[in-house]
């Protein structure tokens, strides 16, 4: 037997019923198996009296006699065979609804006997359904954690059933030594008191104790994250010495004037602390390939801004990427602000950049005379030529993909320096898995002068609060944002209608006294930018929108947020709206209307959106909510599937996996002492092209 033995070889499996388990399952050889790993495990040293089954919802031990085993009909050409089970306390009913004369023949009359089962209750009759039995005198001492595997009725039904899986991981684990190798070096299994790999498999499916489990289980979650970091390790060094960049000596005149003269506010230290980053990576020949997080309203953009005069006092062009034309515009409008009194040439190139304006922005990106162009997609198609574009900055990367990104790069000979920005905070767990091979810079300060967003839940029967308390914000100057799940009538959903609610808002609102405007996404581009330019001006004092306005919308004097039915929205997706006020100097409110009935995940949303204003917790309870997978958009690709890992509760152990990875090709890049050999080998065959969907360059 090897890790490649087709299932059929496995003692008690043969070929009809791998062929079952193949398809119901998909595991095909030993190596699928052996990591077909318990879903967990009952303790089978404990005895339950049958007394005590009316409260029990998991599988169960008894001792006792069976007696009273008779056939029974129970419809049209069906018989059930049925027992009694008794002990001092009572009796409980054991059933067999397929059966053989082999199994009838087999099932020990009025001897002592250990059952294993779950048991039901219904009408105070208890009863069991195709139980285990063991004659006492058999019952094993030395299996105290049982096993449980996860199984489906289809095989249940065809007789394979947890005690199969026990029977063939046993003969398995029972040759284990034979076939299996270790992976690990021997001095990081010995500094980190980490079982062996033989050890480890041996007691995660035939634990001894609750001690061996814990430790199988700890050193099976270090081999998938140190497995994983390693393949992220490799890469980052592979980058480092294979990716020519255009080195940035120089820190110019377009800096430094800048710097000195339009700069509109002092720079945090977090920014400073970034710049500096960025700085350190241009100023070498190497292709930088930096990940910037940042919280709302943190000064990416600046940053960003900064970055790209770096660029350009080395004489090279520089572009900026967003996901949708209203965050392409938001750009190109802060940053036209920034330079208009520079001589910087900047331009705008969308879906919808009219065809005279497209003709004038190919020629001036070829001629070099347009030094950063800000757009949407449309920046990848073959006609936008660079004459030297140097760095390329991506807003919100996850929403483009790897192969769209690529066109990016190819737009130089040397591929431009690559800034990736973010303004959703990703947990530390994910940040260390799925972007290792990425440097991370991150803003973790407000500019000076924003005061917290002061953030509550209120409930339908308060509306009237709600508004009365909009009316004196709006009669201070300031203005308001009203958001809505949905544009549409749905019948299945109870969602707050847009267009009801935008009646229902300007007859509370009326003209004159008030104007209104709305957004939403199915609104022409031109159509988006009239109305949110109509509201930043001032005209507008109440905006009633769908979540379009998430990214992008930054109005300074908008001091009020109202979503309703918060409830339907997303943890993440809460914090970006929250983000869309407080960005000027006065106090800033967001309220979060909901129905009266919440789900418990609906109340722990809210509940930690009153809390806290800080974005990365924040995204650690999403994270529990939903899982990495919806964080990362990967739920449908299969690319969170470590069998043991669970990235939100083994933050330490990703942590320790990342640092010896580090320090081994620290000092090994290429593993190739004796004792990495192993591990180098095993990486090869189990890793290589696992890890490669979060490249970023």
């Amino acid at each position: 037997m090897d890790l490649n033995t087709p299932i059929e070889y496995i003692k008690g499996i043969g070929p009809e019923r791998a062929k079952l388990i193949k398809s119901t399952l998909d595991l095909h050889k030993v190596e699928d198996f052996l990591s077909y790993y318990p879903i967990r495990y009952i303790d089978k040293s404990k005895f339950y009296k049958v007394s005590e089954l009316t409260e029990v919802t998991h599988e169960v031990s008894l001792k006792g006699k069976i007696t009273d085993l008779q056939e029974i009909p129970y419809a049209k050409g069906k018989t059930r065979l049925v027992a009694k089970f008794r002990d001092e306390t009572g009796t409980l009913e054991l059933v067999w609804f397929q059966f053989s004369k082999w199994l009838k023949d087999q099932i020990p009359i009025n001897i002592p006997v250990v059952i294993f089962g779950k048991a039901q209750s219904f009408n105070h009759l208890v009863s069991m359904s195709h139980p285990e039995i063991q004659k006492e005198e058999k019952q094993m001492n030395t299996e105290v954690l049982f096993p449980v595997y996860s199984n489906s009725e289809k095989l249940t039904k065809r007789g394979i059933n947890n005690r199969v899986f026990q029977q063939a991981l046993f003969d398995i684990i029972s040759k284990l030594p034979s076939f299996i190798h270790e992976n690990l070096p021997a001095n990081l299994l010995k500094s980190l008191k980490l079982l062996s790999r033989v050890e480890s498999l041996q007691n995660i499916h035939f634990p001894k104790n609750e001690r061996l489990l814990k430790a199988s289980d700890r050193r099976l979650k270090f081999e998938e994250a140190f497995f994983f970091q390693l393949g992220y390790g490799l890469k980052k060094k592979h980058h480092k010495t294979n990716n020519v960049g255009n080195p940035f000596p120089i820190v110019g005149d377009y800096f430094n004037d800048f710097y000195k003269n339009h700069l509109p506010f002092e720079l945090t230290n977090a920014q400073k602390r970034v710049l500096k980053e960025i700085r350190n990576d241009m100023k070498l020949p190497i292709q930088m390939n930096r990940l910037l997080q940042g919280d709302v309203g943190s000064g990416k953009t600046m940053v960003a801004l900064l970055s790209m005069l770096m660029a350009l006092d080395n004489n090279f062009q520089s572009c900026l990427m967003a996901p949708t034309e209203i965050l392409a515009q938001q750009h190109y409008n802060g940053l036209s602000e920034l330079l208009q009194d520079t001589p910087i040439t900047l331009k705008l190139l969308t879906g919808s950049t009219k065809t005279k304006e497209r003709r004038l922005i190919h020629s001036m990106l070829e001629d070099g005379s347009l030094n950063i162009i800000v757009g949407t997609h449309a920046l990848l198609e073959d006609k936008v030529k660079f004459k030297n574009l140097g760095l390329a900055i991506i807003d919100e990367q996850h929403r483009f993909g790897v192969a769209q990104r690529a066109k990016l790069w190819a737009k130089n000979h040397i591929p431009p320096h690559i800034l990736v920005m973010t303004a959703t905070p990703i947990p530390r767990t994910l940040a260390m898995s799925f972007y290792s091979d990425l440097e991370v810079s991150v803003i973790d300060e407000l500019p000076m002068g924003r005061k917290p967003i002061i953030t509550a839940h209120r409930k339908e029967k308060d509306r009237g609060f709600v508004y009365h308390f909009a009316k004196d914000e709006i009669a201070k100057g300031r203005q308001v944002y009203f958001v809505y799940p949905l544009i549409e009538e749905s019948e299945s959903l109870d969602y707050k209608n847009l267009n009801e609610g935008f009646d229902k808002i300007k007859d509370y609102f009326p003209l004159p006294d008030y104007d209104v405007v709305m957004l939403h996404g199915k609104m022409k581009p031109e159509e988006k930018d009239a109305a949110m330019q109509y509201f930043a001006s001032g005209k507008a004092q109440i905006m009633v929108a769908t979540t379009v306005i998430e990214v992008g919308v930054n109005v300074p004097n908008a001091s009020v947020m109202i979503i309703e039915s918060s409830e339907r929205f997303g943890l993440s997706q809460l914090h970006q709206l929250r983000g869309r006020v407080g960005r000027g100097a006065e106090q800033s409110y967001c309220i979060l209307m909901t129905s009266d009935k919440l789900t418990q995940q609906g109340r722990t949303r809210i509940k930690t959106m009153v809390a806290t204003n800080d974005g990365f917790k924040i995204s650690e309870v999403d994270m529990e909510l939903r899982g990495p997978g919806d964080i990362m958009g990967t739920q449908q690709s299969g690319i969170v599937d470590f069998k043991r890992l669970d990235l939100v509760q083994d933050g330490n152990i990703i942590k320790a996996a990342k640092d010896c990875v580090e320090k081994i090709l620290e000092i090994d890049p290429f593993l190739q002492y004796p004792e990495h050999i192993a591990m180098r080998n095993y990486y090869s065959q189990q890793y290589k092209g696992k890890n490669k969907w979060s490249k970023i360059s």
